[in-house]
Protein backbone atom coordinates (compact mmCIF):
# COMPACT_ATOMS: atom_id res chain seq x y z
CA UNK A 1 0.00 0.00 0.00
CA UNK A 2 1.13 3.52 -0.36
CA UNK A 3 3.40 5.00 2.51
CA UNK A 4 1.19 8.22 2.65
CA UNK A 5 -2.76 8.05 2.58
CA UNK A 6 -4.75 11.38 2.59
CA UNK A 7 -8.61 11.29 3.29
CA UNK A 8 -9.57 10.57 -0.46
CA UNK A 9 -7.73 7.31 -0.77
CA UNK A 10 -10.59 5.05 -0.27
CA UNK A 11 -13.53 6.99 -1.12
CA UNK A 12 -14.88 7.38 -4.62
CA UNK A 13 -16.76 10.32 -6.13
CA UNK A 14 -20.28 8.40 -6.01
CA UNK A 15 -19.62 8.30 -2.30
CA UNK A 16 -18.67 11.51 -1.98
CA UNK A 17 -21.63 12.88 -3.76
CA UNK A 18 -23.69 10.89 -1.53
CA UNK A 19 -22.41 12.40 1.41
CA UNK A 20 -22.40 15.56 0.35
CA UNK A 21 -26.13 15.75 -0.71
CA UNK A 22 -27.16 13.66 2.49
CA UNK A 23 -25.62 16.94 4.72
CA UNK A 24 -23.03 14.30 6.05
CA UNK A 25 -20.49 16.66 4.85
CA UNK A 26 -19.91 20.02 2.69
CA UNK A 27 -17.79 21.07 -0.06
CA UNK A 28 -15.74 23.16 2.74
CA UNK A 29 -15.27 20.44 4.77
CA UNK A 30 -13.53 18.39 1.52
CA UNK A 31 -11.91 21.09 0.18
CA UNK A 32 -10.27 21.49 3.69
CA UNK A 33 -9.39 17.98 4.00
CA UNK A 34 -7.75 18.49 0.51
CA UNK A 35 -5.82 21.07 1.72
CA UNK A 36 -4.50 19.59 4.65
CA UNK A 37 -3.77 16.40 3.53
CA UNK A 38 -1.55 18.80 0.69
CA UNK A 39 0.11 20.53 3.97
CA UNK A 40 1.01 17.24 5.41
CA UNK A 41 2.25 14.85 2.76
CA UNK A 42 3.48 16.63 0.17
CA UNK A 43 6.57 18.11 1.08
CA UNK A 44 7.29 14.34 0.69
CA UNK A 45 5.30 13.78 -2.50
CA UNK A 46 5.94 17.69 -4.02
CA UNK A 47 2.40 16.36 -6.44
CA UNK A 48 1.71 20.33 -5.92
CA UNK A 49 3.56 22.97 -7.77
CA UNK A 50 1.08 25.56 -5.73
CA UNK A 51 -1.98 25.48 -4.26
CA UNK A 52 -5.12 27.89 -4.05
CA UNK A 53 -6.45 28.07 -0.49
CA UNK A 54 -8.74 30.98 -0.73
CA UNK A 55 -9.74 30.29 -3.76
CA UNK A 56 -10.85 26.73 -3.77
CA UNK A 57 -12.30 27.74 -0.28
CA UNK A 58 -14.28 30.53 -1.60
CA UNK A 59 -15.59 28.03 -5.00
CA UNK A 60 -16.48 25.51 -2.08
CA UNK A 61 -18.36 28.28 -0.12
CA UNK A 62 -20.53 28.70 -3.68
CA UNK A 63 -20.72 25.08 -4.61
CA UNK A 64 -22.32 24.48 -0.84
CA UNK A 65 -24.72 27.47 -1.68
CA UNK A 66 -25.76 26.22 -4.88
CA UNK A 67 -26.80 23.05 -3.51
CA UNK A 68 -28.20 24.26 -0.51
CA UNK A 69 -30.41 26.26 -2.92
CA UNK A 70 -31.39 23.75 -5.07
CA UNK A 71 -28.59 24.15 -7.99
CA UNK A 72 -26.93 20.70 -8.21
CA UNK A 73 -24.30 20.59 -11.07
CA UNK A 74 -23.39 17.05 -11.20
CA UNK A 75 -21.26 14.17 -9.91
CA UNK A 76 -18.26 16.93 -9.51
CA UNK A 77 -20.04 19.69 -8.03
CA UNK A 78 -17.92 20.71 -4.92
CA UNK A 79 -15.32 18.10 -5.02
CA UNK A 80 -11.40 19.31 -4.98
CA UNK A 81 -9.95 18.61 -8.30
CA UNK A 82 -6.03 19.07 -8.76
CA UNK A 83 -4.93 20.49 -12.24
CA UNK A 84 -1.45 19.89 -14.03
CA UNK A 85 0.40 22.53 -14.14
CA UNK A 86 0.64 22.55 -17.99
CA UNK A 87 -3.09 23.66 -18.31
CA UNK A 88 -3.79 27.20 -17.75
CA UNK A 89 -6.06 28.44 -14.61
CA UNK A 90 -6.75 31.77 -14.56
CA UNK A 91 -4.86 33.76 -11.55
CA UNK A 92 -3.30 31.18 -10.35
CA UNK A 93 0.76 30.29 -11.80
CA UNK A 94 0.92 28.36 -14.43
CA UNK A 95 5.42 27.18 -14.83
CA UNK A 96 5.17 24.38 -17.18
CA UNK A 97 7.55 23.32 -14.65
CA UNK A 98 9.90 25.24 -15.90
CA UNK A 99 12.12 28.66 -15.07
CA UNK A 100 11.37 29.89 -18.57
CA UNK A 101 7.53 30.76 -16.71
CA UNK A 102 8.44 31.55 -13.67
CA UNK A 103 6.18 34.23 -12.24
CA UNK A 104 3.68 33.92 -14.72
CA UNK A 105 -0.26 33.96 -13.72
CA UNK A 106 -2.71 33.26 -16.55
CA UNK A 107 -6.20 35.80 -16.84
CA UNK A 108 -7.85 32.77 -18.63
CA UNK A 109 -8.50 29.10 -18.07
CA UNK A 110 -7.87 26.56 -20.66
CA UNK A 111 -11.19 24.33 -21.87
CA UNK A 112 -11.12 22.12 -19.76
CA UNK A 113 -10.90 24.19 -16.35
CA UNK A 114 -13.60 25.88 -17.61
CA UNK A 115 -15.97 22.80 -18.33
CA UNK A 116 -14.30 21.48 -14.32
CA UNK A 117 -15.84 24.97 -12.85
CA UNK A 118 -19.02 24.59 -14.85
CA UNK A 119 -19.34 21.27 -13.26
CA UNK A 120 -19.25 22.31 -9.81
CA UNK A 121 -15.37 21.09 -9.08
CA UNK A 122 -13.45 22.93 -6.84
CA UNK A 123 -9.46 23.56 -7.93
CA UNK A 124 -7.49 23.54 -4.79
CA UNK A 125 -4.01 23.66 -7.12
CA UNK A 126 -1.74 22.98 -9.67
CA UNK A 127 -0.17 19.10 -9.94
CA UNK A 128 3.61 18.84 -10.60
CA UNK A 129 4.82 18.05 -14.39
CA UNK A 130 8.28 17.29 -16.11
CA UNK A 131 9.12 20.34 -18.00
CA UNK A 132 7.20 21.32 -20.61
CA UNK A 133 6.10 18.02 -20.61
CA UNK A 134 8.79 16.73 -22.46
CA UNK A 135 9.24 13.19 -20.68
CA UNK A 136 7.63 10.13 -19.32
CA UNK A 137 10.10 10.18 -16.10
CA UNK A 138 8.68 13.02 -13.54
CA UNK A 139 11.66 13.62 -12.10
CA UNK A 140 13.42 16.66 -14.54
CA UNK A 141 11.12 19.78 -13.31
CA UNK A 142 11.80 22.81 -12.53
CA UNK A 143 10.23 22.62 -8.64
CA UNK A 144 11.69 19.32 -8.41
CA UNK A 145 10.81 15.91 -8.87
CA UNK A 146 7.11 14.40 -8.12
CA UNK A 147 7.35 11.05 -5.96
CA UNK A 148 5.21 8.07 -6.03
CA UNK A 149 3.55 7.20 -2.98
CA UNK A 150 4.27 3.70 -2.91
CA UNK A 151 7.99 4.85 -2.33
CA UNK A 152 9.16 8.56 -2.53
CA UNK A 153 12.29 7.02 -3.79
CA UNK A 154 10.92 6.11 -7.03
CA UNK A 155 9.82 7.85 -10.31
CA UNK A 156 5.75 8.61 -10.06
CA UNK A 157 5.97 8.66 -13.61
CA UNK A 158 5.43 11.73 -16.45
CA UNK A 159 4.87 14.06 -17.76
CA UNK A 160 1.34 14.25 -15.18
CA UNK A 161 2.99 12.74 -12.25
CA UNK A 162 2.29 15.29 -9.70
CA UNK A 163 -1.69 14.16 -10.99
CA UNK A 164 -0.85 10.31 -10.75
CA UNK A 165 0.70 10.80 -6.96
CA UNK A 166 -1.80 12.83 -5.67
CA UNK A 167 -4.58 10.85 -6.20
CA UNK A 168 -2.77 8.03 -5.80
CA UNK A 169 -1.43 9.42 -2.16
CA UNK A 170 -5.54 10.52 -1.56
CA UNK A 171 -4.74 14.12 -1.93
CA UNK A 172 -7.29 14.44 -4.25
CA UNK A 173 -10.56 12.55 -5.60
CA UNK A 174 -9.81 13.38 -9.46
CA UNK A 175 -6.88 15.10 -11.41
CA UNK A 176 -6.38 16.51 -14.81
CA UNK A 177 -3.18 15.73 -16.62
CA UNK A 178 -1.62 15.77 -20.47
CA UNK A 179 -0.55 12.57 -22.72
CA UNK A 180 1.58 13.37 -25.37
CA UNK A 181 3.14 9.86 -25.64
CA UNK A 182 1.37 8.28 -22.48
CA UNK A 183 1.89 11.16 -19.63
CA UNK A 184 -1.36 10.14 -18.24
CA UNK A 185 -1.49 6.37 -18.19
CA UNK A 186 2.04 5.94 -17.18
CA UNK A 187 1.41 7.97 -14.00
CA UNK A 188 -1.64 6.01 -13.47
CA UNK A 189 0.06 2.94 -14.01
CA UNK A 190 3.23 3.33 -11.36
CA UNK A 191 0.74 4.98 -8.80
CA UNK A 192 -1.34 2.37 -9.21
CA UNK A 193 -4.85 4.23 -10.08
CA UNK A 194 -6.83 4.54 -13.77
CA UNK A 195 -6.28 7.03 -15.97
CA UNK A 196 -7.50 7.40 -19.12
CA UNK A 197 -6.26 9.12 -22.39
CA UNK A 198 -9.56 9.47 -24.56
CA UNK A 199 -9.76 9.99 -28.85
CA UNK A 200 -7.50 12.68 -29.92
CA UNK A 201 -9.68 15.84 -29.41
CA UNK A 202 -12.21 13.92 -26.94
CA UNK A 203 -11.07 16.98 -24.63
CA UNK A 204 -10.36 20.33 -25.99
CA UNK A 205 -6.54 21.08 -25.66
CA UNK A 206 -7.01 24.87 -25.61
CA UNK A 207 -5.33 26.13 -23.00
CA UNK A 208 -2.63 23.63 -22.72
CA UNK A 209 0.91 24.85 -23.47
CA UNK A 210 1.52 22.51 -26.63
CA UNK A 211 3.88 19.88 -26.30
CA UNK A 212 3.44 17.74 -30.06
CA UNK A 213 -0.24 19.42 -31.07
CA UNK A 214 -0.75 16.44 -33.66
CA UNK A 215 -0.41 13.66 -30.21
CA UNK A 216 -1.40 16.03 -27.32
CA UNK A 217 -4.01 14.57 -25.55
CA UNK A 218 -6.06 15.90 -22.38
CA UNK A 219 -7.00 13.07 -19.97
CA UNK A 220 -7.84 12.01 -16.51
CA UNK A 221 -6.61 10.10 -13.40
CA UNK A 222 -9.01 8.63 -10.71
CA UNK A 223 -8.65 5.29 -8.15
CA UNK A 224 -10.89 3.43 -10.64
CA UNK A 225 -12.09 3.53 -14.25
CA UNK A 226 -15.90 4.03 -13.75
CA UNK A 227 -14.78 7.93 -12.33
CA UNK A 228 -12.25 8.18 -15.47
CA UNK A 229 -15.48 7.51 -17.44
CA UNK A 230 -17.45 10.25 -15.39
CA UNK A 231 -15.00 12.60 -15.75
CA UNK A 232 -14.30 12.03 -19.16
CA UNK A 233 -18.25 12.59 -19.45
CA UNK A 234 -18.21 15.59 -18.57
CA UNK A 235 -15.19 17.13 -19.54
CA UNK A 236 -15.72 15.83 -23.51
CA UNK A 237 -19.31 17.23 -23.61
CA UNK A 238 -19.97 13.89 -24.75
CA UNK A 239 -22.75 10.77 -24.04
CA UNK A 240 -22.05 9.04 -20.77
CA UNK A 241 -19.83 5.80 -21.57
CA UNK A 242 -22.51 3.23 -20.89
CA UNK A 243 -20.96 -0.60 -21.16
CA UNK A 244 -24.25 -2.14 -20.33
CA UNK A 245 -24.73 -5.80 -21.28
CA UNK A 246 -22.27 -5.73 -23.95
CA UNK A 247 -19.15 -8.31 -23.73
CA UNK A 248 -16.63 -6.92 -25.81
CA UNK A 249 -13.69 -9.29 -27.61
CA UNK A 250 -10.99 -8.98 -25.70
CA UNK A 251 -7.59 -9.71 -27.40
CA UNK A 252 -3.97 -9.65 -25.44
CA UNK A 253 -1.37 -7.73 -27.52
CA UNK A 254 1.75 -9.26 -26.58
CA UNK A 255 3.66 -6.71 -25.09
CA UNK A 256 7.45 -8.22 -26.10
CA UNK A 257 5.98 -7.33 -29.85
CA UNK A 258 6.98 -3.53 -28.49
CA UNK A 259 9.88 -3.96 -26.63
CA UNK A 260 11.59 -6.01 -23.63
CA UNK A 261 9.44 -5.91 -20.52
CA UNK A 262 9.84 -7.44 -16.97
CA UNK A 263 7.92 -11.01 -17.15
CA UNK A 264 6.62 -10.53 -13.74
CA UNK A 265 5.06 -7.17 -14.93
CA UNK A 266 3.65 -9.48 -17.75
CA UNK A 267 2.43 -11.73 -15.97
CA UNK A 268 0.58 -9.51 -13.50
CA UNK A 269 -1.13 -7.64 -16.55
CA UNK A 270 -2.00 -10.63 -18.40
CA UNK A 271 -3.33 -12.74 -15.34
CA UNK A 272 -5.61 -9.35 -14.75
CA UNK A 273 -6.62 -9.00 -18.94
CA UNK A 274 -7.71 -12.81 -18.75
CA UNK A 275 -7.88 -12.29 -22.48
CA UNK A 276 -8.14 -16.13 -24.41
CA UNK A 277 -7.00 -14.76 -27.63
CA UNK A 278 -3.67 -13.59 -28.53
CA UNK A 279 -2.66 -10.62 -31.52
CA UNK A 280 0.97 -9.56 -32.77
CA UNK A 281 1.91 -6.98 -34.66
CA UNK A 282 4.03 -7.79 -38.06
CA UNK A 283 7.36 -7.45 -37.98
CA UNK A 284 9.04 -4.25 -38.22
CA UNK A 285 5.65 -2.30 -36.85
CA UNK A 286 7.02 -1.28 -33.65
CA UNK A 287 10.29 0.09 -34.73
CA UNK A 288 7.78 2.14 -36.96
CA UNK A 289 5.55 3.19 -33.98
CA UNK A 290 8.75 4.71 -31.94
CA UNK A 291 10.15 6.04 -34.82
CA UNK A 292 7.00 7.78 -35.78
CA UNK A 293 6.71 9.00 -32.31
CA UNK A 294 10.08 9.81 -32.00
CA UNK A 295 10.52 12.07 -35.30
CA UNK A 296 6.97 13.68 -35.05
CA UNK A 297 6.75 14.47 -31.45
CA UNK A 298 10.31 16.07 -31.16
CA UNK A 299 9.72 18.08 -34.63
CA UNK A 300 6.70 19.95 -32.94
CA UNK A 301 8.55 20.28 -29.66
CA UNK A 302 11.66 21.74 -31.01
CA UNK A 303 9.12 24.21 -33.01
CA UNK A 304 7.11 25.13 -30.08
CA UNK A 305 10.56 25.62 -28.11
CA UNK A 306 12.96 27.38 -30.87
CA UNK A 307 13.09 30.78 -29.48
CA UNK A 308 13.56 29.57 -26.12
CA UNK A 309 16.05 27.34 -27.07
CA UNK A 310 18.05 30.53 -28.70
CA UNK A 311 17.57 32.79 -26.51
CA UNK A 312 17.58 31.46 -23.01
CA UNK A 313 18.71 28.05 -23.30
CA UNK A 314 20.51 28.10 -19.38
CA UNK A 315 16.43 28.06 -18.05
CA UNK A 316 15.88 24.39 -18.61
CA UNK A 317 16.34 21.50 -17.17
CA UNK A 318 19.95 20.04 -19.15
CA UNK A 319 17.77 16.89 -19.96
CA UNK A 320 15.23 18.91 -21.36
CA UNK A 321 17.21 21.19 -23.36
CA UNK A 322 19.58 18.12 -25.17
CA UNK A 323 16.40 16.40 -25.87
CA UNK A 324 15.10 19.61 -27.99
CA UNK A 325 18.71 19.89 -28.79
CA UNK A 326 18.31 16.60 -30.46
CA UNK A 327 15.18 17.00 -31.89
CA UNK A 328 16.33 20.15 -33.88
CA UNK A 329 18.96 18.84 -35.69
CA UNK A 330 16.03 16.02 -37.58
CA UNK A 331 15.61 17.11 -40.91
CA UNK A 332 12.28 18.60 -42.79
CA UNK A 333 11.88 15.43 -45.20
CA UNK A 334 12.48 12.96 -41.87
CA UNK A 335 9.23 14.79 -40.19
CA UNK A 336 7.10 14.35 -43.50
CA UNK A 337 7.99 11.22 -43.94
CA UNK A 338 6.99 10.17 -40.72
CA UNK A 339 3.55 11.86 -41.19
CA UNK A 340 2.98 9.63 -44.38
CA UNK A 341 3.88 6.36 -42.35
CA UNK A 342 1.58 7.57 -39.51
CA UNK A 343 -1.21 7.45 -41.95
CA UNK A 344 0.29 3.81 -43.12
CA UNK A 345 0.23 2.45 -39.48
CA UNK A 346 -2.98 3.72 -38.95
CA UNK A 347 -4.06 0.25 -41.30
CA UNK A 348 -1.76 -1.75 -39.37
CA UNK A 349 -3.65 -0.78 -36.65
CA UNK A 350 -7.07 -1.76 -38.38
CA UNK A 351 -6.16 -5.18 -38.89
CA UNK A 352 -5.59 -5.41 -34.93
CA UNK A 353 -9.16 -4.92 -34.57
CA UNK A 354 -10.71 -6.61 -37.21
CA UNK A 355 -11.63 -9.54 -35.28
CA UNK A 356 -11.90 -7.91 -31.58
CA UNK A 357 -13.13 -4.81 -29.91
CA UNK A 358 -10.13 -4.52 -27.31
CA UNK A 359 -7.08 -4.86 -26.76
CA UNK A 360 -5.24 -5.94 -23.68
CA UNK A 361 -1.12 -5.16 -22.69
CA UNK A 362 0.54 -4.05 -19.48
CA UNK A 363 0.81 -0.14 -19.89
CA UNK A 364 4.59 -0.01 -18.33
CA UNK A 365 6.73 -3.02 -19.11
CA UNK A 366 8.62 -1.82 -15.57
CA UNK A 367 7.36 -0.98 -12.28
CA UNK A 368 8.19 2.68 -11.06
CA UNK A 369 11.91 3.25 -11.37
CA UNK A 370 14.20 5.04 -9.03
CA UNK A 371 14.75 8.29 -9.15
CA UNK A 372 16.95 9.63 -11.92
CA UNK A 373 17.47 6.06 -13.52
CA UNK A 374 17.92 6.71 -16.86
CA UNK A 375 19.39 2.93 -17.63
CA UNK A 376 18.22 -0.59 -16.38
CA UNK A 377 17.58 -4.04 -17.71
CA UNK A 378 14.37 -5.63 -18.39
CA UNK A 379 14.75 -9.54 -19.66
CA UNK A 380 18.14 -9.90 -19.73
CA UNK A 381 18.75 -6.73 -22.09
CA UNK A 382 20.23 -3.30 -21.29
CA UNK A 383 17.25 -0.81 -22.32
CA UNK A 384 16.70 2.92 -21.66
CA UNK A 385 14.30 3.70 -18.80
CA UNK A 386 12.91 6.96 -20.82
CA UNK A 387 12.34 4.69 -24.24
CA UNK A 388 11.02 1.97 -22.05
CA UNK A 389 8.17 3.77 -20.12
CA UNK A 390 7.09 4.97 -23.40
CA UNK A 391 7.08 2.08 -25.46
CA UNK A 392 3.85 0.69 -24.80
CA UNK A 393 1.83 3.81 -24.54
CA UNK A 394 3.23 6.24 -27.31
CA UNK A 395 1.48 3.58 -30.39
CA UNK A 396 -1.52 5.09 -29.20
CA UNK A 397 -0.80 8.49 -29.59
CA UNK A 398 0.30 7.84 -32.63
CA UNK A 399 -3.09 6.42 -33.71
CA UNK A 400 -5.22 8.93 -31.49
CA UNK A 401 -6.56 5.96 -29.94
CA UNK A 402 -8.95 6.24 -26.62
CA UNK A 403 -6.28 4.00 -24.24
CA UNK A 404 -7.08 3.24 -20.53
CA UNK A 405 -4.48 1.96 -17.69
CA UNK A 406 -6.46 0.27 -14.73
CA UNK A 407 -4.27 -0.98 -11.74
CA UNK A 408 -3.76 -4.75 -12.48
CA UNK A 409 -1.64 -6.13 -9.58
CA UNK A 410 1.22 -5.78 -7.93
CA UNK A 411 4.91 -6.77 -8.76
CA UNK A 412 7.65 -6.87 -6.35
CA UNK A 413 5.35 -5.00 -3.74
CA UNK A 414 5.02 -2.00 -6.76
CA UNK A 415 2.13 -1.48 -8.66
CA UNK A 416 1.14 -2.91 -11.92
CA UNK A 417 -0.78 -1.19 -14.69
CA UNK A 418 -3.08 -2.56 -17.30
CA UNK A 419 -3.42 -0.77 -20.21
CA UNK A 420 -6.94 -1.16 -22.50
CA UNK A 421 -7.03 0.33 -25.99
CA UNK A 422 -10.00 0.82 -28.24
CA UNK A 423 -11.19 2.43 -31.75
CA UNK A 424 -12.43 5.92 -31.21
CA UNK A 425 -16.41 5.60 -30.90
CA UNK A 426 -15.40 2.18 -28.92
CA UNK A 427 -15.08 3.95 -25.75
CA UNK A 428 -18.32 1.78 -24.19
CA UNK A 429 -16.42 -1.15 -25.57
CA UNK A 430 -13.37 0.25 -23.41
CA UNK A 431 -15.50 0.53 -20.27
CA UNK A 432 -16.98 -2.95 -20.51
CA UNK A 433 -13.64 -4.39 -21.13
CA UNK A 434 -12.34 -3.53 -17.71
CA UNK A 435 -12.01 -6.12 -15.23
CA UNK A 436 -14.06 -6.64 -12.16
CA UNK A 437 -11.47 -7.75 -10.10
Amino acid sequence: MTTSSGPFAGRTIDDLGRDLRAGRTTAEELTREALDAITRLDPVLNAFVSVDQDGALAAAREADAELAGGADRGPLHGLPVGVKDLLLVAGMPATMGSRHFAGYVPDTDAACVTRLREAGAVIVGKTTTQEFAYGPTGDCSANGASRNPWDPARMSGGSSGGSGAAVAAGLVPLAIGTDTGGSVRIPAALCGVAGLKPAYGAIPADGAFPLSPSLDHVGVLARTAGECFLAYRLLSGRDAVESGSVTPRVAWLDPSDLHPCDPEVVRVAAGAAGAKERVALPPGAAEAFMDVYVTIGGAEAAEVHAERVAEAPELFQPEVLDRLRGAMRVPGWKYVRATAERRRLAGVAEKLFEDHDVLALPTVPLTAPPLGLRETVLDGRPVGVRAALLALTSPWNVLGFPALSVPAGLAGGLPVGLQLVCRPGDEHLLAAAVPTT
